[in-house]
């Protein structure tokens, strides 16, 4: 992973590699990858940095950890390749979607029409142990993820974080909010959607954010079809 970005973010946190805590982390990853059944695949860990270069990132979108399921995650928070089923807390921003500005649900969780418009789509952790969510906590995911964030908040043209579950918002202290919008509701998950994230309506308010700011907005309507996801 010491060259792992292909774009500016290589430039802007590409040293953070060489420090000894990811040293260490890249140590545990080794063990973990071969001994147990590890999400994403080693290439994908760093698939948000290669969706969605520094200079375009316009919304930070942060979730946990990726998902724990055979096949489902790909580097991209909340997303799944086109031809899985749509896991329960994307159906939930699916829900909140239509409700807030009249997306309807595609048929496949594949969000990568985000990231390229400029929706980082990240997680506090960015690996995970098969069926074990958060076991790679407390690993140095989470000081490489400051370290994204500070960076990100440094930028001058202002950014808008949506800060999805407790994990997440642990982020918020290193943003400064007199620059950036930060945007906070419960995780989208079955378990805690009912308690403030429906009805949140983060996806106008970011469009509305954007263009206050003369930034284009992102259309946030997918496409329904799979096949036409993996265009």
């Amino acid at each position: 992973m010491a060259d792992a970005f292909h774009n500016d973010w290589q430039q802007v946190i590409g040293d953070e590699l060489k420090k000894d805590y990811f040293d260490d982390l890249r140590a545990f990853l080794k063990e973990e990858y071969s001994q147990r059944a590890v999400f994403p695949p080693k290439n994908d860990i760093m698939n948000a940095f290669h969706a969605t270069s520094f200079e375009k990132t316009k919304v930070v979108l942060l979730g946990q950890d990726p998902y724990h399921g055979k096949g489902q995650a790909h580097g991209l928070s909340f997303s799944v390749k086109p031809g899985l089923k749509v896991p329960p807390s994307l159906v939930n921003i699916y829900k909140e979607l239509e409700a807030d500005i009249g997306c309807a649900a595609p048929k496949h969780g594949h969000l990568q029409r985000w990231a390229e418009q400029g929706v980082l789509m990240l997680n506090t952790v960015l690996t995970v142990r098969a069926g074990v969510p958060q076991s790679h906590r407390g690993q140095g995911w989470e000081t490489f993820t400051n370290e994204v964030i500070d960076r990100l908040n440094e930028r001058e043209t202002p950014l808008i974080f949506l800060l999805w579950g407790k994990p997440a918002q642990e982020k918020r202290e290193r943003v400064d909010e007199e620059r950036h919008l930060v945007l906070t509701s419960p995780h989208p998950s079955p378990f805690s959607a009912n308690r403030g994230f429906f009805g949140s309506r983060p996806f106008s308010t970011i469009n509305e954010k954007l263009t206050e700011w003369g930034s284009e907005p992102i259309d946030w309507c997918l496409p329904l079809d799979p096949e036409e996801a993996k265009q």
